[in-house]
């Protein structure tokens, strides 16, 4: 069980980095900061990212439930949970629309209204929805690791020999 605990830490790092830099490289093709083809980077880095969350949150919920129920840090965990949670739905969210959005149903209908755009990162019409969801995970990431660095550093969490 031990080695349960140490791997949360030892997992995390990738979602966090991969959706983090997913999100900016998403709204850097959003807003055409640069010349370079962004897009499948950008779908590509969320995808993993989104999988390698889903091990980081299930690794965290093993490593939780070791913990004393009436632990003082309860309220940062439950919150550093919920936050986790809510990365993996916002971000599902965006992989799912986005995947719809290429399938030859909606292709079809947009080009009757006259829209060819093949992907959801080059429709204007959803730019703003888009870059919303984007920044919420960005918060949602950011907050989730405050409440682990707390965990870990204030309350010395699953920490080897505390």
């Amino acid at each position: 069980m031990d080695v349960l605990n140490h791997l949360h830490p030892a997992i995390v790092h990738f979602p966090i980095a991969l959706l983090l830099v997913g999100s900016v490289v998403a709204l850097a093709h959003l807003y055409h900061w640069t010349a370079g083809e962004l897009r499948p980077v950008a779908w590509f880095m969320l995808a993993v990212g989104w999988f390698g969350g889903i091990a980081a949150v299930l690794s965290g919920l093993v490593a939780q439930s070791g913990l004393p129920p009436d632990a003082p840090y309860r309220d940062v965990i439950n919150w550093h949970i919920g936050t986790g949670l809510g990365q993996l739905v916002l971000f599902w969210f965006l992989l799912y629309r986005g995947w719809i959005y290429r399938t030859t149903r909606a292709r079809t209908a947009r080009a009757v209204r006259g829209r060819h755009n093949v992907d959801l990162l080059d429709d204007p019409s959803a730019r703003m929805w888009v870059t919303v969801v984007l920044l919420a995970g960005i918060l949602l990431i950011v907050a989730t690791g405050w409440n682990g660095g707390i965990l870990v550093y204030q309350w010395g969490v699953n920490v080897a020999g505390v």
